[in-house]
């Protein structure tokens, strides 16, 4: 979440006429993540969550994910829901924006997550995967190796102001991920593809929920799973927490076992999703919007992740047998 467009209090006060959710008490903008400009919103009648939709967000995207939020939550997932207005329309548009409100889900995401954090969205992740398994609309997934040249392209002129050398390393490791290895005959469905610790919320070390779909698409079920390794089994050093990946991938697999394909493929999905949150933190390192609310993230964490990965020669150095074989 972040803030790149301002609302004027009588602005949003108008806007919440079309709403019947009481009179506005307070609101604030929330700075932290780097795709949509939110504020939490105060009134007579609750807590609630205001989107605007900025940057890499298509309008005609925005049906799939309200209609996913909803979808999920029907089916056991505990997701924040859209707000309807009183036309019964959830999508409106403010201050130039496509603009949403949601229902505020309690909780905290880790800021230190856990060997039992890791594990809760383990088994969060494999029950949305499952959730997700008859939702009948598709939305192709934008940020796969199709579109990972172009954000190469848009910063590499600038990739070796970040760390001498990147531009080379960046472009070997797309020509290489580029080559006709990438997987194309795994499970799909639909996709996080963006579960990094500050979307999920625990009470103590239970999962209360998940947030933000913005990036849910369809694609492999394993990429989530790869995304996740990258997101929450790295400590701050940047060294790879086995403790943390055992714990996660075997309470994914308690729900939805993993295939012997996808664990194959998994260190190989890892470096795409490196690579992926590489460009794009690159892109955004490189472009932050004058004034705006947002401390873009490092592109070179996710350097040192990729390198990680490379070393990777099976599922057994993320800490889980493969399947079949006797630990």
């Amino acid at each position: 979440m972040a803030v790149y467009t301002d609302v004027a209090a009588d602005e949003l006060a108008d806007f919440l006429k079309h709403y019947d959710l009481g009179e506005l008490l307070s609101y604030k903008g929330i700075a932290e993540g780097v795709e949509n400009s939110n504020f939490l919103l105060h009134t007579t009648k609750g807590s609630f969550i205001l989107t605007l939709y900025e940057k890499r967000v298509a309008k005609n995207d925005l049906p799939f994910f309200l209609a996913l939020m909803t979808h999920l939550a029907e089916h056991g997932v505990n997701c924040p829901l859209p707000v309807k207005a009183k036309d019964g329309e959830a999508l409106r548009e403010l201050s130039g924006r496509p603009a949403v409100i949601i229902t505020f889900l309690e909780g905290v995401w880790p800021r230190k997550p856990t060997a039992a954090h890791c594990a809760g969205v383990g088994e969060g992740l494999a029950r949305m995967h499952l959730a997700g398994a008859n939702f009948a609309i598709r939305r192709a997934n934008a940020l796969s190796v199709p579109g990972w040249r172009p954000l190469f392209d848009a910063a590499s002129n600038r990739a070796d102001e970040v760390q001498p050398g990147l531009r080379a390393f960046l472009a070997a490791e797309l020509d290489y991920l580029s080559s006709g290895i990438w997987p194309g005959n795994l499970p799909e469905g639909v996709i996080h593809a963006d579960l990094f610790n500050d979307n999920v919320f625990f009470l103590g070390d239970q999962l209360s929920g998940i947030i933000d779909f913005t990036f849910a698409c369809n694609d492999m079920l394993a990429y989530d799973v790869a995304i996740c390794l990258n997101a929450w089994c790295f400590e701050p050093d940047h060294s790879f927490n086995v403790t943390k990946a055992r714990a996660f991938l075997n309470a994914y697999g308690r729900v939805r076992k993993l295939s012997d394909a996808e664990e194959a493929a998994l260190p190989l999905l890892a470096r795409g999703a490196a690579i992926r949150f590489l460009l794009t933190r690159l892109v955004d390192w490189l472009n932050v919007p004058e004034g705006a609310l947002v401390k873009p993230k490092d592109p070179l964490e996710y350097v040192r992740k990729l390198r990680f990965h490379r070393s990777v020669t099976s599922v057994r150095d993320y800490g889980l047998m493969p399947s079949g074989l006797v630990a």
